[in-house]
């Protein structure tokens, strides 16, 4: 039996998240600079993307490039953003091909020109689309979309649009990046390391982790597959206990 077919499609999670993570690590394996595997990780992309559009999932969020990762050097970012560009470019026929739509989260206005303006025109040319929304979290972090959520917030009760007794959970999930985007039931991390990155800190409060040990560019829909059925194998009770789901 093949492991898709022992994926329950009413149990599928409606949004998964993935931090994409292993690609220099892979390269260094194989001998090259950590730009080689970058560029391979984007055949992982791919087939991540349309496995997910395969199952019905409706949204699929990769985290490509956080607020800290301008910290690496220079010729790593300038290599990944012209990537991201050479990639956009190949990959929209793909998208609406399949009926995916693109979008963004994060700063994407401190993007280099041409790569800001890529993404816009992906995002643009694909925005009819319904099979699924593909989400890439750009020049972003959960800290930055936190902050930005409360400045809004702030701005409005300066204003008078709000008063400070009208903030909640709820406003304040409204103010941020993803708010007509359903938190996700499944977060992914590749290559083995255990932690969540600064992503999406407030979406991720009750979703189930899943931690691959694959390096990103070996990542093919078979680990994708086993990361859905580890989730439909969990008990999710959001505070309650197991008695009060049955």
């Amino acid at each position: 039996m093949d492991l898709k077919s022992e994926i329950i499609p009413e149990k599928l999670p409606k949004h998964i998240a993935i931090i994409m993570d292993g690609n220099g690590r892979w390269a260094k394996q194989h001998g090259k600079p950590r730009v080689f595997g970058h560029r391979n990780g984007v055949k992982a992309v791919r087939e991540t993307t349309e496995a997910a559009a395969e199952l019905g999932v409706s949204y699929l969020t990769l985290y490509a490039f956080s607020t800290e990762n301008w910290k690496r050097p220079k010729l790593e970012v300038g290599a990944l953003m012209r990537l991201l560009v050479e990639t956009l470019h190949k990959e929209i026929n793909t998208l609406n091909k399949n009926n995916i739509k693109l979008q963004a989260i994060g700063d994407i206005s401190l993007l280099p020109k041409e790569t800001h303006s890529a993404l816009l025109k992906g995002i643009e040319n694909t925005k009819n689309n319904t099979r699924m929304t593909l989400i890439l979290a750009l020049n972003y972090s959960g800290k930055w979309d936190i902050a930005q959520a409360t400045k809004q917030l702030a701005k409005q009760v300066q204003e008078g649009v709000i008063s400070p007794e009208d903030i909640d959970e709820e406003r304040l999930a409204q103010s941020l990046s993803t708010s007509k985007i359903p938190d996700p039931e499944l977060l992914i991390r590749t290559s083995g390391e255990r932690r969540i990155s600064n992503f999406l800190l407030w979406q991720l409060a009750y979703s189930e982790l899943y931690f691959s040990p694959v390096f990103w560019p070996d990542f093919r829909k078979d680990q994708f597959y086993q990361a859905i059925i580890d989730y439909q194998n969990r008990e999710r009770r959001f505070g309650k206990i197991s008695e009060q789901l049955v």
